[in-house]
């Protein structure tokens, strides 16, 4: 039975490419994207997008809010609470500059695209309801960058809880891609008083879905995604709460995920270390593995609109969802 993997037909062409010299990867951009957790009887759900069916890249694909790093989010001026930023950069691995604008990435996308803020008045507290005008003016002039995130809030009087966060993964988009993103999951938990919504223009769909629920739902064809969100859809089942996913994200390995392409016996095999369901053979003939790893004629070169193939969250231009 075919499953819901995301496949561009684009890929193996832009694959020999890379393979002959004739393409240079681009340097990916760096990004974050939050899987949202909610409590329920039946477990801990989470807060999924679907992408527009008319977006060139990944269109109707079920992604997490997230997005592409603002170059204004490393601004010494943040309002911090939680882990300091030396300890966030030993866990990302990079330094306390990036560290901060990855941290305050997540939380800036998951306000702009789900209106769920990981911020309080102070460092034991996180702000209730945000869905009245004042707020949705002041998230509309941080999706339009009229508003740098440590504006918004100092204007709130607010300091972003980066306890509230917990990093999960990292996974960097492949080098024969035309957009990369170098990209950290993290995981949080929906805070009390706060509900989500669709404050995405690129969905046209929000869900709060059982991850084993999502993944049965690609297994069998009838959810499309990429291998990042299918594979921490499975890296949340065990966990009972979202209580429990949180604790467990200090000892996760956040080594970066990276495809990789080679050339075997005249065709292309493709493959996310660590990660073999999503492994994919391509012939050499010009044609394109399918969703279900049959062959489909005439690829031709496409795009990622504001998505991360093979990588993680979507970044729009600018900033950008999971």
């Amino acid at each position: 039975m075919a499953n819901g993997q995301w496949y561009p037909p684009e890929w193996p062409d832009r694959i020999r490419a890379l393979a002959d010299g004739t393409l240079t990867p681009v340097t990916p951009r760096r990004a974050a994207t939050v899987l949202l957790l909610r409590d329920t009887e039946a477990g801990p759900v989470v807060h999924m997008l679907r992408r527009r069916a008319s977006m060139a890249f990944a269109g109707g694909a079920y992604a997490y809010p997230g997005g592409g790093v603002d170059p204004r989010d490393d601004d010494l001026h943040v309002r911090w609470a939680g882990p300091p930023r030396a300890w966030w950069a030993d866990r990302l691995g990079v330094d306390e500059s990036g560290a901060q604008a990855i941290v305050c990435a997540a939380v800036r996308e998951t306000y702009e695209e789900a209106g769920v803020l990981l911020a309080g008045p102070d460092a034991d507290s996180v702000v209730g309801d945000t869905t009245g005008d004042d707020w949705e003016a002041d998230r509309a002039a941080l999706v339009a960058r009229e508003l740098s995130f440590a504006e918004f809030l100092d204007r709130r009087g607010l300091v972003l809880r980066s306890d509230l966060l917990g990093a999960w993964t990292r996974w960097i988009t492949p080098e024969f891609e035309a957009r990369r993103y170098d990209t950290w999951f993290f995981v949080a938990a929906l805070p009390e008083g706060q509900r989500t919504r669709n404050a995405s223009t690129e969905a046209d769909r929000t869900v709060w879905i059982r991850p084993e629920e999502a993944a049965a739902g690609y297994d069998r064809g009838e959810l499309l995604m990429m291998p990042p969100t299918v594979a921490t859809l499975r890296q949340l089942l065990p966990y009972g709460t979202a209580a429990e996913a949180l604790a467990a994200a200090p000892a996760r390995d956040m080594t970066p995920v990276l495809a990789r392409a080679r050339l075997v016996d005249g065709e292309i095999v493709l493959s996310w270390p660590g990660h073999d369901e999503f492994t994919k053979h391509v012939p050499t003939a010009g044609a394109a593995s399918g969703p279900d790893g049959s062959t489909v004629a005439g690829a031709a070169p496409g795009a990622h609109g504001s998505t991360v193939a093979g990588a993680a969250t979507a970044p729009r231009t600018g900033g950008g969802p999971a």
